[in-house]
């Protein structure tokens, strides 16, 4: 009982030190979408966002400080990770602009990391549970892989979205040029049709003529 205690309380104080927020959402054309996180002073967060399918796949974003200061700002970026320490207790925001595309929609990933996770977990564990060292490590060996594990299936999925957008996208187009040559073609046969029609027509018309 006390190894399961002990070991409870590890994870649970392991969980307690970072904490993520993922999102996808859709950002329509001439829109800008804010959102907004409380961070503690000296905490460090990291960003991370991605366009998954729209137009050349760019949005603007900006990140503000409590204070009004701008911590990061770029345009039209296809993906990109930030990394930074509050300098003070606050809420920041964090800003996906669309406003330059006139007519494309955008659908876009952020994931929010607040909290690092290579702090010491355990530097307040008792003294009396030093026997739980190496459970501790594995432990915490074994969450370091199920997070690279989490993080590469969600960068797998989002390259999936994206690739199957992608493809019914250049589906689409194909299906649309199909159908645009079968239009032309049957135009084209129509006309030939009527031209010889008209041809035939004239010289029945002078048979008559001459009679």
């Amino acid at each position: 009982m006390d190894i399961l205690y002990c070991l409870f309380t590890v994870l649970a104080m392991y969980l307690c030190i970072a904490y993520a927020n993922e999102l996808t959402f859709e950002l329509p054309d001439n829109e800008k979408q804010c959102f907004f996180e409380s961070v503690e002073k000296g905490v460090e967060s990291t960003l991370e966002f991605q366009v998954i399918t729209g137009g050349h796949y760019d949005v603007d974003m900006e990140l503000t400080a409590p204070n009004g200061k701008v911590l990061y700002k770029d345009v039209k970026k296809q993906y990109d990770s930030f990394t930074w320490k509050a300098e003070e207790s606050g809420v920041f925001k964090f800003c996906f602009s669309n406003e330059f595309s006139t007519f494309t929609h955008k659908v876009v990933y952020f994931d929010l990391e607040v909290g690092d996770e290579d702090d010491q977990v355990f530097k307040n564990v008792d003294a009396q549970a030093t026997a739980m060292t190496f459970m501790e490590t594995a432990g915490q060996a074994l969450h370091d892989n199920l997070n690279e594990v989490l993080d590469d299936q969600t960068h797998f999925k989002l390259r999936e979205t994206q690739g199957r957008a992608f493809a019914e996208d250049l589906n689409g187009r194909v299906m649309a040029w199909s159908i645009g040559e079968t239009v032309v073609v049957l135009l084209i046969g129509i006309g030939q049709v009527l031209v010889l029609r008209s041809f035939f027509t004239e010289k029945k018309t002078s048979g008559l003529t001459i009679r």
